[in-house]
């Protein structure tokens, strides 16, 4: 039985999201982890009063098993803890038994780990179809995507956490974003994510999770 840890407003199941209708939230969404910069991101949330969806995947930067504490640390602080897949594959390049397969497989992982497993997910490289759709409908996914990527896995150097920040910057007075970053990269969550939570706490608006946005 598909079980939602967070589940606050009505979000359609099956089709895709991309922003948020609550002007005065900005949905914090991060991809591809949990990874070695995870936990330090935590702790930067924590300290701003702020929450995040993570977009975790069974085995991609690491094996989810490997950080089984961290994800029950994002439970336990208030984050909500969605899917990426399995292994990160492109879903548009799958049938239908695939696409079921890398989602069933990481369900598996999740109730390993906390017993049971979110319903909402992000497709890997935001490519999708309508198959592809479909079939997380029928698994009953909210399918979150976003309206702000922040293109951070690009800009992994320091020097380019400003390109970064300004696509963030040049979104967020509109209000109601899904932005899109990677806990995996040092420079993320070392740099840029510190520059958004500023500028979040700046315009007023909160950081929260994806449910926020129905």
């Amino acid at each position: 039985m598909h079980l939602t840890l967070v589940a606050i407003l009505y979000i359609p199941i099956g089709v895709a999201i991309h922003s948020c209708t609550q002007k005065d939230v900005v949905a914090l969404t991060f991809d591809d982890g949990p990874f070695y910069y995870t936990d330090p991101l935590l702790d930067l949330l924590a300290g701003a009063d702020m929450k995040a969806t993570f977009f975790v995947n069974g085995k991609n930067w690491a094996n989810i098993q490997d950080y089984r504490s961290t994800i029950i640390r994002m439970v336990e602080e208030g984050h909500q803890v969605a899917s990426h897949t399995y292994g990160h594959p492109n879903l548009a390049n799958l049938d239908e038994a695939n696409v079921k397969l890398e989602m069933t497989k990481l369900e598996d992982e999740f109730i390993k780990i906390m017993g049971k497993f979110p319903i909402y997910m992000r497709p890997p490289f935001l490519s999708y179809n309508s198959q592809t759709l479909k079939v997380l409908g029928e698994l009953g996914y909210h399918v979150i995507d976003t309206d702000i990527d922040t293109l951070d896995w690009q800009h992994k150097e320091p020097h380019a956490v400003g390109q970064s920040l300004g696509l963030f910057s040049t979104r967020l007075w509109n209000g109601g974003s899904i932005v899109l970053m990677h806990d995996i990269h040092r420079n993320t969550v070392m740099n840029l994510v510190p520059l958004v939570i500023k500028q979040l706490l700046q315009s007023g608006k909160r950081g929260e999770f994806c449910s926020y946005c129905g």
